[in-house]
């Protein structure tokens, strides 16, 4: 979101005590809900005493919780409703039994965060991130733990489309000479999020340190490769019951292999089919059964 008040939170963001800064967080990676919920459910979610909101409102130069509020609320008043009201919906919902309702919540919060991602600052987000990477010398891919499996897809799946992308697993460290060749020509795209792994988070630094442009898909503007990165593209990971997901980051991944082949040229859609081939001679894939037709 564009507020004033985020720019002012972020640039605050690094001299503030330890719950200041939670709550600081909420406020900037739950603008909405700040527009809707009151200080102590806020408090509540945010997992800090409701005093600290008051003190953080006025150390941002406001009389009160309420008026940093009316300015979240302003926003939300101008923009579209679909995110409001579900927002307000997955607060309000009364607790219920069913495996169906569970599945139903999860598929809801997952259309929710995907949503997100179609809004004009997303796309805008995801279409600057496709243009500095299809012009990118090579694409170094990295992430640890759960968000391993975003960039070995958009390496994969880059690789067979013929992209210059490079996937950094993290053996031997930074100094294993995977990014030694890193440099001005080139872009990292780095997937992180909450706990935030150090590894990517030096290798950000690292590659930044050598003039490369780093594209960081993560769940926070606070988060630590947020302030490096030339574009942040942000994804959602909490659920409505407990753990989080990493469909939104997958779904990004997946918007950047669409936007770069478009701007390529569909020839690379091509290239990846003829590619399907060789793994068949290969002996990698189980050979199509006579009698049953590949509908793909």
């Amino acid at each position: 979101m564009a507020l004033p008040v985020t720019s002012v939170i972020k640039n605050s963001y690094d001299g503030l005590p330890r719950q200041m800064k939670v709550a600081a967080r909420w406020l900037v990676d739950h603008p909405t809900e700040v527009a809707l919920l009151s200080m102590r459910e806020q408090a509540r979610h945010a997992q800090v005493p409701p005093a600290t909101l008051t003190r953080l409102a006025k150390r941002l130069g406001f009389n009160g919780f309420d008026n940093l509020k009316e300015v979240f609320a302003d926003d939300v008043r101008e923009r579209p409703q679909k995110f409001d009201s579900h927002a307000v919906r997955l607060h309000q919902e009364q607790e219920k039994d069913g495996d169906s309702v569970l599945i139903s919540d999860t598929v809801k919060a997952l259309h929710n965060h995907l949503d997100r991602l179609t809004a004009g600052p997303a796309v805008a987000m995801l279409a600057a991130a496709a243009e500095i990477m299809v012009d990118a010398r090579e694409i170094f891919c990295i992430a640890r733990r759960s968000s391993f499996p975003v960039v070995h897809l958009l390496h994969y799946v880059g690789s067979q489309l013929g992209y210059p992308t490079r996937l950094i697993d993290g053996t031997g460290g930074i100094s294993n000479g995977a990014l030694q060749s890193v440099g001005a020509k080139d872009v990292l795209l780095a997937v992180t999020v909450k706990p935030y792994a150090r590894f990517t988070v030096q290798a950000a630094e690292f590659a930044v340190s050598r003039g490369a442009k780093l594209v960081a898909i993560t769940d926070s503007e606070l988060s630590p490769v947020a302030n490096l990165a030339q574009i942040v593209i942000l994804v959602r990971t909490e659920m409505p019951s407990c753990g989080h997901t990493a469909t939104p980051a997958f779904a990004a991944a997946e918007c950047l292999l669409k936007l770069i082949a478009a701007r390529r040229g569909n020839g690379r859609i091509d290239a990846l089919e003829t590619d399907d081939e060789h793994p068949a001679e290969a002996d990698i894939y189980i050979p199509q059964i006579p009698g049953i037709h590949d509908e793909r």
